[in-house]
């Protein structure tokens, strides 16, 4: 008797540690593909001259990949993908914050490897278009193929303002797509939805700094392309703009998760039981 309260305990660390190593595995493979297919489209469009691809074919693809990779992943760790996202699910108390940092990482490892296997499958293609010359800015950059950065014209206020604006949006779209008091989605379907509010943002919020609302999606690659031949010119192209797509899309994700809640999840009706069931209910207590 006075081992089996601490074998309990033991055995139920276990199954918390083993619950958690699934979820983490679930969340790599899921960023994992997200990224793949999203670099790939950058990857073969950007060294095709955009022969083979273009801004919608990567904004499509990176939208897909989205869809696929909630489908992977979403039963076990619920696909988060995004810090952002496991951000604005810790501030609604549906993940422990104890996780928050553990989900991070994983998205965070999960990107850069992604990043590995896209540079190992263009390799000879990205040879063939720089000469050999990884740069990150110019004519032939290809940096941009992994990481986000500003369009010439765009000041840092103005892209962490974008960052925060498109997160924000991000957020609520998704929050909107999972209440099940609201409009709601066919079960099965919620990947498809995301993925489409994904595409609208990228077609609409897309042109300043290609839309990354994903802290890991974008300096997970970041650090790759830092050890890979770019350089440490990844983190000072755009007057230091690296931060921005690190620290914005979390603000965003703060402020679209207060304002979903305030805005909408608090003045849904109370729910009514339905006549036929308090019906079904009265003749079932009869027979009693």
């Amino acid at each position: 008797m006075l081992h089996s309260q601490p074998l309990a305990d033991v055995k139920g660390r276990l199954r918390i540690r083993s619950h958690l190593a699934r979820q983490c595995l679930a969340e790599f493979l899921g960023v994992f593909v997200l990224m793949l297919l999203t670099q790939g489209a950058g990857a073969q469009a950007v060294t095709s001259g955009e022969t083979k691809g273009n801004f919608f074919t990567m904004f499509l693809a990176g939208s897909l990949a989205v869809t696929v990779a909630i489908y992977v992943g979403g039963n076990v760790s619920g696909a988060h993908l995004n810090p952002a996202f496991s951000l604005a699910m810790c501030l609604l108390g549906r993940l422990p914050w104890a996780k928050f940092p553990v989900y991070c990482l994983v998205q965070l490892l999960s990107a850069f490897c992604a990043s590995g296997a896209t540079y190992a499958v263009y390799y000879d293609a990205l040879q063939n278009y720089t000469g050999g010359n990884l740069t990150v800015t110019g004519p032939k950059e290809t940096a941009s193929i992994f990481a986000t950065y500003p369009a010439p014209y765009l000041s840092l206020n103005n892209g962490f303002l974008d960052q925060v604006l498109g997160t924000g949006i991000l957020i609520v779209g998704i929050l909107a797509i999972l209440d099940t008091r609201n409009k709601g989605v066919p079960a099965g379907l919620e990947p498809v939805a995301v993925g489409l509010l994904i595409l609208a943002i990228g077609l609409s919020l897309g042109a300043n700094c290609g839309f990354p609302l994903n802290p890991a999606r974008d300096l997970g690659p970041r650090l790759f392309t830092y050890v890979a031949g770019w350089g440490p010119e990844v983190f000072s192209a755009g007057n230091g703009w690296w931060w921005v797509p690190v620290v914005a899309p979390l603000v965003g994700a703060t402020l679209g998760t207060a304002t979903y809640q305030l805005l909408v999840a608090l003045h849904h009706p109370e729910e009514k039981s339905e006549p036929a069931l308090d019906l079904e209910f009265a003749q079932h207590t009869r027979e009693l």
